[in-house]
């Protein structure tokens, strides 16, 4: 008997007690938080760097910073962002955001002014909750007049910290981080703001899950920014998938937060789930500092530890962890996303650990995940795994997208389920594109073999993971053909040992411009964020191009593959 999509082979695959369907819940994402606190008020919600914050505070916090908004004049769906690193501050504005009726956009801090003020005049953003190390980039956008903000919010890392660190902070980092910074005339501190929520009437605005919730920025092939729409019901249904996947139990879990909240993944899998789940959330600001992440792990036994491939390769290679300083065995379920999760590297930190690692997928359009290998099941390399509960998948032609394609053949991965996002922010034809009859077509390259495991064999068109983060050739193309020197530019992604994959520019200069290499990659690094800006450029004659025109980006990359392999012949 051939087997089809429809037949669902991956359910014969789920671990025990996983359902194939879920209900979406009538609670809201709010609801969950504030039901965590009805019920364990005294729990610990969040340790930061040792100050721990319980859900009654948690709950207290959220609700000023909605009292403080409807006070100030904020109405139901209207839009405010959250341009911070991971802290509580970041927690509490999004879930206040929300319970105020408004519609959440977390966005990058390691933005620049350009790509900040392309965000703030694309959702039409009135209010900012802002770090206040980022607070003058910020305010040099909110002059420009480009812009609709007229509201900022500014916290300092330091609010939340442990009293003695606070000092320490203070008297030695403060200055130096950029972080003693100090509201202009008609912004405020965070602090004040909660203070004006305390003393104001609590925000009694009707939220439901039909409700739009935030607006979560993606990159595209074409370079621009797209918003995807989410509703409460697309968080709340993931949040039940999420928890049918795992084992847990209420109050007896411990979150590693260390990936960023700004994400989609980092906020759903860590942020929000944890929330749900009455665990504890331990919040890592800067997820390149091991000394915190691993101090963490072993000082307070967290439990589950949602992360990316470089994290677990960095722990897996520390020497204080091999020679027992660290010990990181409480970690019992990670999920491992936006990168290719290797054998080895699943091994190794399960040596380790002791817990389980398995690969997972997810889109910022699917608020977030849709595939994870099995929590105690099979898990195939090089596989996502499998459809989560809910979920419906295919693979279709690549071409129009329109024939379904048999089992183990490659095409375009398309998705149908409760957490498939609305569509994109005041763009119909990129909507209309991606969202078919129900069915989000992905734009990946993948398959699915006979027992319902998927694959993913090419990425999205020119998309460059570098270091975790999703980097798009194209809107790079655009700024470096900006520069004085530069008659043509091309970008992609090229193996490196640290980040997976590093950019790469190839650039055709004008005749007789004496720019070097290494003034274009300094130049690049004041228009991009420092993940984006082309650790390489190669300046060329001419760039290989079909007979229509398009530059032969693979050819490019085929070539500097191959001198890779000569020196390493040569060494």
């Amino acid at each position: 008997m051939e087997i089809t999509y429809a037949d669902k082979p991956w359910l014969k695959h789920y671990d025990e007690g996983v359902p194939s369907t879920i209900e979406i819940p009538s609670q809201t994402i709010l609801d969950m938080l504030d039901e965590s606190a009805r019920k364990y008020p005294q729990h610990p919600a969040i340790n930061f760097k040792g100050k721990v914050l319980n859900y009654r505070q948690y709950k207290e916090a959220t609700d000023a910073v909605a009292a403080a908004l409807v006070a100030s004049g904020f109405k139901k769906g209207d839009r405010a962002v959250i341009y911070m690193a991971n802290t509580p501050q970041f927690v509490f504005s999004y879930f206040g955001i929300m319970k105020a009726g408004g519609i959440a956009i977390a966005t990058n801090p390691l933005y620049t002014e350009r790509e900040l003020e392309h965000q703030l005049a694309d959702c039409g953003a009135e209010t900012v909750f802002v770090m206040s190390r980022f607070y003058p980039l910020l305010k040099n956008v909110q002059r420009n007049g480009r812009t609709q903000v007229k509201r900022i919010i500014v916290a300092n890392i330091k609010e939340y910290f442990p009293t003695t660190l606070k000092i320490l902070f203070t008297l030695l980092r403060e200055k130096k981080g950029g972080d003693n910074v100090k509201p202009e005339p008609g912004d405020m501190s965070f602090s004040d703001f909660l203070a004006l929520g305390q003393r104001s009437p609590q925000a009694k605005v009707t939220v439901t899950n039909d409700d739009m919730a935030m607006l979560q920025y993606t990159g595209g092939t074409t370079g621009l920014a797209k918003g995807a729409i989410g509703q409460h019901k697309n968080l709340s249904a993931n949040v039940a998938m999420l928890q049918e996947w795992l084992e847990w139990e209420e109050t007896k879990e411990g979150f590693v937060g260390a990936i960023p909240f700004f994400h989609s993944y980092g906020m759903i899998t860590t942020m929000i789930l944890s929330a749900t789940m009455a665990a504890t959330l331990y919040i890592i600001p800067d997820p390149r500092d091991q000394k915190d992440l691993l101090s963490t792990i072993d000082k307070y036994k967290p439990t589950i530890f949602p992360g990316v491939p470089a994290m677990y390769i960095a722990i897996n290679n520390n020497p204080d962890v091999a020679a027992g300083k660290y010990d990181v065995t409480s970690i019992r379920a990670c999920i491992s996303g936006s990168a290719p999760l290797l054998l080895d590297t699943k091994r190794r930190f399960e040596e380790l650990s002791g817990g389980k690692l398995v690969e997972g997928f997810g889109m910022t359009e699917t608020f977030v995940a849709t595939h994870a290998n099995p929590i105690n099941g099979e898990n195939r390399e090089g596989s996502i795994g499998l459809p989560l509960p809910s979920v419906e998948c295919r693979i279709v032609d690549s071409i129009e997208g329109e024939k379904e394609l048999p089992v183990g053949a490659v095409g375009e991965l398309v998705i149908k389920g409760p957490t498939v996002m609305k569509g994109y922010w005041n763009m119909p034809t990129e909507t209309s594109n991606s969202l078919r009859d129900g069915w989000l077509y992905s734009g990946d390259i993948a398959r699915m073999d006979e027992d319902g495991y998927f694959y993913i064999e090419d990425r999205k068109k020119d998309m460059i993971i570098a270091g975790g983060y999703n980097v798009y050739p194209r809107e790079i193309e655009e700024v470096l053909v900006t520069h004085p020197a530069v008659l043509e530019a091309a970008v992609a992604g090229v193996p490196d040992p640290k980040r997976g994959e590093t950019v790469k520019a190839w650039i055709v200069k004008k005749p007789g411009d004496p720019t070097t290499e290494a003034e274009i990659i300094e130049w690049s690094k004041t228009q991009l964020a420092k993940y984006k800006y082309p650790r390489l450029v190669e300046f060329r004659d001419e760039l290989p191009k079909t007979t229509v025109g398009k530059v032969l980006k693979r050819d490019l990359v085929k070539e500097y593959k191959a001198t890779l392999v000569e020196k390493e012949a040569v060494s």
